[in-house]
């Protein structure tokens, strides 16, 4: 990752990338049904945006795409089967990552939050709806906020 994750150690930054991972088995598992279209979008977005992306955002799609396939079949695997118990444990990994997106700079930090959000929404409107896309079912609509992030508001006083 870029020197604007300099602020974090290696288990900060692998907590980090690993977070790409758990969204998506949070939000495509949500309905207790990994669906195919979901998995694939995920992985999707994620390699669009490390070459899409610029400056930090760039390198942290970089980064957590060398492993997001692994990543998320390990705990597809490796979490409860239960959905409520999965959804907890993912939560509870997931609200970890509130003292680590303080540590970086005010604008980092509300990038890599807003981006989380995205993609979490992309998961969710992966699969149903018009022609596959663009439905998001209530077990998904209750976690694709991520309401376990605090979320980290960054107004820029520069002009665009």
């Amino acid at each position: 990752m870029s020197e604007y994750f300099k602020p974090l150690n290696e288990n900060e930054k692998s907590e980090l990338s690993d977070a790409l991972a758990l969204i998506t088995v949070l939000i495509a598992g949500a309905d207790g049904n990994f669906e195919k279209e979901e998995l694939e979008w995920a992985e999707k977005v994620t390699h669009i945006r490390s070459y899409k992306l610029k400056g930090e955002m760039k390198s942290f799609y970089e980064h957590a795409e060398e492993q997001f396939l692994a990543k998320t079949q390990y705990y597809m695997d490796n979490l409860p089967s239960n959905v409520t118990e999965r959804s907890n444990q993912i939560a509870e990994r997931l609200s970890g990552l509130n003292p680590i997106l303080a540590k970086l700079e005010p604008a980092t930090g509300s990038k890599l939050y807003k981006g989380l959000i995205s993609f979490a929404d992309h998961v969710a409107k992966a699969s149903g709806g018009v022609m596959g896309f663009f439905s998001v079912n209530a077990e998904e609509g209750k976690w694709i906020d991520l309401p376990m992030i605090t979320p980290i508001i960054f107004q820029s006083d520069e002009e665009e």
